[in-house]
């Protein structure tokens, strides 16, 4: 018994630390506040390794996440419980906040489009179609604050065949994302996403 108590003694003032170092491992995400979090409709999700569906949160800087989300992981899963299985998706992914959000100069940038997307494939997270533009990982430059990365699915017209033009093949920037959605009579999206994040440097 006396053997006990001592090592509950010797165990007791380690106990704290103990606890104080999973909080400091514990990483929270934020969700999106009003009107950001307003943009998030329809039950879009956007998955990345190690921390799953960001939708309609701020990518915390712990573990190294935004870092990761910058330079190692690619493009994420995206998912969409409620597509049609026989219908045809197009998914656009934009930054509206190019170079910062206060001056978006370059709206819209295009980090990734994605047409003749099967609902087969969406309801499971497989991005799978034609791909207009490869996807690009969101870097946000230094002190330019937090960014947008918005996340498109409008549901593709039967038999329309969608391309970009010429001009808009050349450049990723200053992309008019309102003709382009005109052009193809895409309509509204049937669902729509965001997360935030910013330069992991700041």
């Amino acid at each position: 018994m006396k053997l006990l108590v001592t090592v509950l003694v010797t165990l007791i003032p380690l106990l704290p630390s103990a606890w104080g170092s999973e909080a400091s491992r514990t990483c929270i995400f934020q969700t999106l506040s009003k009107p950001d979090h307003e943009f998030c409709r329809g039950g879009l999700e956007v998955i990345y390794p190690e921390v799953g569906d960001v939708s309609c949160s701020y990518i915390p800087k712990c573990h190294g996440f935004r870092q990761k989300l910058s330079g190692e992981w690619g493009q994420p899963r995206v998912r969409y419980p409620h597509a049609k299985k026989s219908k045809k998706y197009v998914l656009v992914m934009v930054d509206p906040d190019s170079p910062n959000r206060a001056n978006p100069q370059h709206r819209f940038w295009r980090h990734w489009l994605v047409t003749d997307i099967l609902g087969s494939d969406l309801k499971v997270g497989k991005i799978r179609g034609k791909v207009l533009t490869n996807y690009s990982r969101p870097k946000p430059p230094r002190y330019s604050g937090y960014h947008r990365y918005q996340f498109r699915l409008y549901r593709q017209p039967p038999h329309e065949a969608i391309a970009l033009s010429t001009e808009d093949q050349e450049s990723l920037g200053t992309w008019n994302l309102k003709d382009f959605v005109e052009d193809f009579d895409l309509g509204h999206p049937v669902a729509s996403t965001q997360f935030l994040t910013k330069s992991y440097k700041d």
